[in-house]
């Protein structure tokens, strides 16, 4: 498992790279999409560009991302003592439920019953932006 590791671990960080693209730019779609008319052009284009992102992008990265992770954890180089990883783990539930709630946003719109606005959904755009900041500076640092 010692000489996989590194690749592994490359393919989790390219897979959380592309899930992360993802999980920054749909919230913008959604932004872009609230104010158009049901059933229009732009409206119908975008509840293309946002299935297919879900759809060919997100969903697979990041079930690679948790893949890779698992795969990571489980070759026994984590020191469980250090509350860093724990912590990380936390965040990345948090970026799981994010996913979840776009996948629900995106089903909104593509069946043109969305309730929140576009202030909502630039507000929503920075939750995985900290969360994601947050992890980085846990594995880099490892504070604790």
């Amino acid at each position: 498992m010692a000489a996989a590791y590194p690749w592994i671990k490359a393919l989790h960080i390219i897979a959380v790279i592309s899930w992360m693209a993802g999980l920054l730019y749909l919230p913008r779609l959604f932004v872009n999409h609230v104010g158009l008319t049901v059933g229009s052009e732009a409206s119908n284009m975008l509840k293309g560009m946002e299935g297919r992102l879900m759809r060919l992008i997100m969903r697979p990265a990041a079930v690679a991302t948790i893949l890779f992770g698992g795969m990571l954890l489980s070759t026994g180089v984590v020191d469980w003592s250090m509350g860093w990883m724990h912590a990380k783990l936390v965040l990345v539930v948090g970026l799981v439920i994010m996913h979840g709630l776009m996948e629900k946003w995106r089903g909104a719109f593509a069946r043109d019953a969305n309730q929140h606005t576009a202030k909502f959904f630039r507000m929503v755009n920075e939750v995985p932006t900290l969360l994601m900041i947050a992890i980085v500076l846990l594995v880099v640092a490892k504070p604790f």
